[in-house]
């Protein structure tokens, strides 16, 4: 069949709206009519080349996407037609040692993709097209595995749910299962974007006493005060790490998280901490990217790490963090700072650079 979608062809310029052919599912794999996408940074960093996906052009960018189920596969027994699902990139295999232990965001089973050598999903031509992160959620339709997907509830905005599909699970995860962020416990985030402001929401779902948000914009910061942030530091301005110990008293916070992805903002995070601290390295980073910072900086018996996606099993982490929606503890609507369609990408994309939006959303119905 034909669709719509917005295709990348060559780093540094505009994405085109473009009919392509989508194939029929096979197997495991589920049709969804996309009825909204968020646009993530992520996506951004393939467009400006910044990103660590190895993806061969032309493909089609998206990957925080909400739907409705079209079609099913012969093989499909979670979904249906007429289901309300999310796509996640974390898609699962459920056999391999990561899935088994726990960890299904860190899977190496490599199914949701079709395998090699096997009819394309995408297509123009007859020339294959690639998808992002296994999604493709700029474009009318989804062809994904069942693995990519979890069924919600029909009565959710799918405007507000698509959301969880990257940026608040990969923030809200971030504090609550990553971090492991105990009650009255102090947090800095660095970086105020869409996963920087559900990194707040989830600090303070998780009952931390001080949220300091540190970013570059006042907008954004008046933004994480509106989410839960007790202070908040233009780093423009002031220095935020001196900030950060000033404001705890000199002793520094328990949790820092970086949710931008910029070597600067590791170190600071790294330097803010207070003793037995733990700085979270959420945003994704150039992959030749280089972190140093003095010795003495950090404090005693502190850890650095990695969070990939908040550490996240979307299957059940979704439908809770929308239980967090429905019960008022989780701010989606104001996520949602400005709505376009599919021939608004590129200025989406131009307003999250110029730090206008937390999160746009894309519409299709």
């Amino acid at each position: 069949m034909q669709i719509t979608a917005a295709v990348f062809r060559a780093v540094g310029t505009p994405l085109t709206v473009e009919t392509v052919e989508l194939d029929s599912p096979q197997g495991h794999e589920v049709l969804v009519r996309t009825v909204a996408t968020g646009v993530c940074h992520s996506d951004l960093h393939v467009v400006d080349g910044l990103g660590r996906f190895a993806l061969d052009k032309p493909f089609v960018l998206g990957h925080e996407g909400a739907g409705v189920v079209e079609a099913v596969g012969p093989d499909v027994t979670t979904l249906q037609p007429g289901d309300h699902v999310v796509a996640c990139l974390s898609g699962f295999c459920g056999t391999c040692r990561q899935c088994l232990s726990g960890h299904p965001n860190l899977c190496t089973g490599g199914i949701v993709n079709r395998p090699a050598g096997a009819t394309p999903r995408l297509s123009q031509d007859g020339q294959p097209f690639q998808t992002f992160a296994g999604i493709g959620s700029f474009a009318e339709k989804m062809l994904l595995h069942e693995n990519s997907l979890v069924k919600i509830a029909p009565d959710l905005p799918l405007d507000r749910a698509a959301l969880v599909g990257c940026g608040v699970l990969t923030g809200v995860g971030a504090a609550l299962r990553s971090a492991g962020l105990h009650a009255a416990q102090t947090v800095a985030v660095f970086g105020c974007g869409g996963v920087g402001l559900s990194i707040v929401q989830g600090a303070r779902i998780g009952g931390a006493r001080q949220i300091i948000a540190v970013d570059m914009f006042d907008g954004k910061l008046a933004m994480a005060r509106e989410f839960g942030a007790t202070h908040a530091v233009n780093s423009m301005t002031e220095d935020p790490v001196a900030a950060v110990r000033a404001l705890t008293g000199g002793a520094g916070v328990d949790h820092a998280f970086e949710a931008v992805g910029n070597a600067t903002l590791v170190r600071q995070a790294i330097e803010s901490l207070a003793i037995r601290g733990t700085a979270t390295i959420v945003g994704v980073l150039p992959p030749d990217a280089m972190i140093s910072f003095p010795w003495m900086a950090i404090r005693p018996e502190c850890k650095v790490q990695t969070s990939r996606m908040g550490s996240n099993q979307f299957r059940t982490d979704i439908p809770a963090y929308l239980d967090f929606y429905r019960q008022g503890r989780l701010n989606l609507d104001a996520m949602v700072t400005r709505r376009g369609r599919l021939d608004e990408i590129n200025d989406a994309f131009r307003a999250m650079k110029a730090g206008e939006v937390a999160r746009t959303v894309l519409l299709f119905d």
